[in-house]
């Protein structure tokens, strides 16, 4: 029995493979470097590779010794139905949550092995801390990362784990961080001190859809003041509240395709 595709499209298949491998070394590549991992002439991927600087999916390094991806594929995934979806019906939650509790609050998806910053909200504080749209950090070295990845199915949590690895090009204990990820998802939340800045502790929680998995989660970064008594469990409660919420909005904006397509009962 034949197994090759029926169909065969080359120069898709290159750029996709240029793509691909981009995102897997998470570093800058020379031309020649890229066509040396794919098995291919320097000669062979040049067309390709200009082409994809034309769109805006690869540019050169800033030392204009490599090429490294763009945003530009996480610009189109962020144009998806779904996260349109979330980013509509989590925006007005957030923004509530950050009122009522007087801190910032950040709406995080995880892309490429990273933690991304979609929307925020400052809260009505005079004083808060708070990162711009678009930060990103490793999923292993975030808490939000942590609880994205503690929600998914094993498939999908050992890519994104490796992944992230990837990004962060560290020695990653691997028996142990199952061991948090599996701890994470049983208690549901996190309050912990920030991994990244001093004097603010993280509250995270995840949201999750009726199929256990998370599409994002929602991160307090409360700051710690001198003249004030922080009450992390007062923010860690209306956030859990807030994740149900928006959960639920989700599940009621774009119902199951099963349901979808059920047949009309006569």
């Amino acid at each position: 029995m034949n197994d090759q595709p029926s169909y065969s499209a080359p120069a898709l298949e290159k750029g996709l493979d240029i793509l691909e491998l981009l995102a897997v070394e998470g570093t800058a590549l020379t031309t020649r470097q890229v066509g040396e991992r794919l098995g291919r002439s320097k000669n062979e991927i040049f067309r390709m590779v200009h082409v994809l600087i034309q769109r805006g999916y690869i540019a050169r390094a800033p030392d204009g010794e490599g090429l490294t991806l763009t945003n530009r594929l996480f610009a189109l995934g962020m144009q998806t139905a779904r996260m349109r979806d979330l980013i509509a019906v989590a925006g007005p939650v957030i923004e509530r949550l950050a009122d009522e509790i007087r801190q910032s609050v950040h709406l995080v998806v995880a892309n490429r092995g990273e933690t991304v910053v979609i929307g925020a909200a400052s809260g009505g504080s005079e004083m808060t801390f708070s990162l711009k749209l678009g930060y990103r950090r490793p999923l292993v070295d975030a808490h939000s990362g942590l609880l994205l990845m503690a929600y998914q199915v094993p498939e999908v949590r050992q890519r994104m784990i490796e992944e992230s690895i990837a990004v962060c090009q560290s020695e990653i204990d691997r028996a142990a961080l199952e061991n948090e990820l599996n701890l994470l998802r049983r208690e549901g939340s996190i309050i912990n001190e920030s991994r990244d800045i001093i004097g603010v502790t993280d509250i995270a929680a995840p949201i999750v859809l009726g199929n256990e998995e998370a599409i994002a989660c929602i991160i307090v970064a409360y700051l710690n003041r001198k003249k004030t008594t922080p009450d992390y469990d007062f923010a860690r409660g209306k956030l859990v509240d807030a994740c149900s919420e928006i959960a639920r909005r989700m599940e009621e904006f774009r119902p199951p395709l099963h349901a979808a397509q059920s047949p009309t009962e006569n």
